[in-house]
């Protein structure tokens, strides 16, 4: 059975850092691409940051260009998200996901999800 469970997540302040993990079990995920998403209350789930399956690419939305950084780490078959400077627009849950498709920045092109981690950025 195919897993990705998220961490690190939590309540923090406007300008705080915080990291992100997804570890996979089940499967091998060294030939896919890894995506990150968050969805707020009320809103449609939005693509947030995705890397290739050498790291070499990286992909961002603008507006977290410059704050998050992605990263993985095929020996441990898991995926990062390094948050940086947050703001209370960060607040979501934060989702990871698994794609061996090219179009990184849909939703719908994951085939495998996580459950979500909530991360709360206060003012």
């Amino acid at each position: 059975q195919v897993q990705l469970l998220e961490s690190g997540g939590g309540l923090v302040q406007a300008g705080d850092s915080l990291r992100l993990s997804c570890a996979a079990s089940g499967r091998t995920f060294s030939t896919y691409y890894w995506g990150w998403f968050r969805q707020a209350p009320g809103k449609e789930r939005e693509f947030v940051a995705a890397i290739s399956w050498s790291g070499g690419n990286t992909y961002y939305a603008d507006s977290v260009k410059g704050r998050f950084t992605i990263s993985r780490d095929n020996a441990k078959n898991s995926a990062y998200l390094q948050m940086n400077s947050v703001k209370p627009g960060d607040t979501a849950v934060y989702y990871c996901a698994a794609t061996r498709l090219l179009t990184v920045r849909g939703a719908g092109s994951y085939e495998y999800w996580g459950q979500g981690t909530q991360v709360t950025v206060s003012s």
